[in-house]
């Protein structure tokens, strides 16, 4: 009788433990394959969370289960435990955050760090309003600076925009184009190969990393180097998820979050540089602005910060407090 008590007991400890054991599970969901350097980041992340706790990172690359648009959803809903997403997919809620797509605004990498850097006064400002949707942000994913691609011709004025169909992943950056007389098409960034094979669209934009690791040299022949905005993108994590974790789990969490943060913005000018060879290496014309056309291209889309600051509470609002403070750093 003794045995069998000792066999039940065990049996009860067995199950329990597995039933802790999938409590710290978390899955990250991931629209890019592995090998593009936002997968090898969260390797990082992977890496450094495991060490220190006794959560199991499971990496869903390659929008495997979901697509960009559809993670803030899935997060905050609790169907996945984490995913990165494109910053502006938050902007359907909380327009406010396409702050680093306004153009030609972060014109530095000084003031991207400063504006993306845990505790700055425009995090402050983002990530709780972000997390009122139940994906709370654990770290910001460099992904550089926005260039546009095209085929023939580089979009270095307003004439090179007009009447053009354009790849856009945000309705800020759309407004951009519209501004200089494109025609804007919301494009997920697993699905814009095939829009510029296919010619849905004339031009497009990415950043320049995704040109490599998604190989568009193949489908577009002239990249312009207008650096027109700051493509970010964002860990989050379901807040109830995250909530019921151990302190020693969150603060494991957190630490993890600083080292690949900081590890993907260190790497970001050395990813852009390779970036940019592969593609010049592959037959891509790379297009540099002079000055004079970064002023008119820059005079010409300035309607859009104004229009954001109108659409986000307008002067004093919180697009308003945003702009000033990016124009401090």
């Amino acid at each position: 009788m003794k045995t069998i008590k000792q066999l039940v007991l065990a049996s009860i400890l067995v199950l329990f433990a597995s039933a802790v054991f999938a409590e710290t599970k978390m899955r990250i969901t991931l629209q890019l394959p592995l090998k593009a350097h936002l997968g090898q980041n969260l390797l990082v992340f992977k890496k450094e969370l495991e060490k220190r706790s006794d959560i199991i990172v499971e990496i869903y690359d390659s929008a495997q289960l979901y697509k960009d648009k559809e993670v803030p959803q899935a997060v905050g809903s609790g169907a996945i435990e984490a995913g990165v997403a494109s910053l502006t997919r938050f902007a359907g809620t909380n327009p406010e955050v396409d702050i680093f797509y306004l153009p030609f605004l972060f014109d530095s990498e000084k003031k991207i760090r400063k504006a993306t850097k845990s505790g700055s006064k425009i995090r402050q400002i983002l990530d709780p309003a972000i997390s009122k949707s139940g994906a709370v942000p654990l770290y910001y994913q460099a992904y550089g600076s926005a260039v546009m691609l095209s085929n023939g011709t580089p979009m270095n004025t307003p004439a090179a925009f007009k009447n053009k169909k354009i790849r856009v992943f945000g309705k800020t950056l759309g407004a951009f184009v519209s501004s200089l007389g494109a025609k804007p098409a919301l494009i997920s960034g697993s699905e814009q190969y095939l829009a510029y094979q296919r010619g849905t669209v004339d031009a497009g934009m990415t950043g320049v990393s995704g040109v490599k690791s998604r190989k568009l040299y193949q489908v577009m022949d002239t990249l312009t180097v207008t650096n027109h905005g700051d493509i970010e993108f964002v860990l989050v994590v379901n807040e109830k998820w995250l909530s019921s974790l151990t302190m020693k789990q969150r603060k494991a969490i957190t630490e993890a979050s600083k080292i690949a943060e900081k590890a993907v913005r260190d790497d970001m000018s050395g990813i852009e540089a390779r970036a940019y060879k592969e593609a010049k290496d592959n037959g891509m014309k790379i297009v540099e602005l002079s000055g004079a056309e970064l002023k008119v291209l820059k005079k010409a889309s300035s309607s859009v910060i104004t229009d954001y600051i109108e659409r986000t509470g307008g002067k004093g609002g919180v697009g308003d407090r945003l702009v000033n403070a990016a124009n401090k750093l």
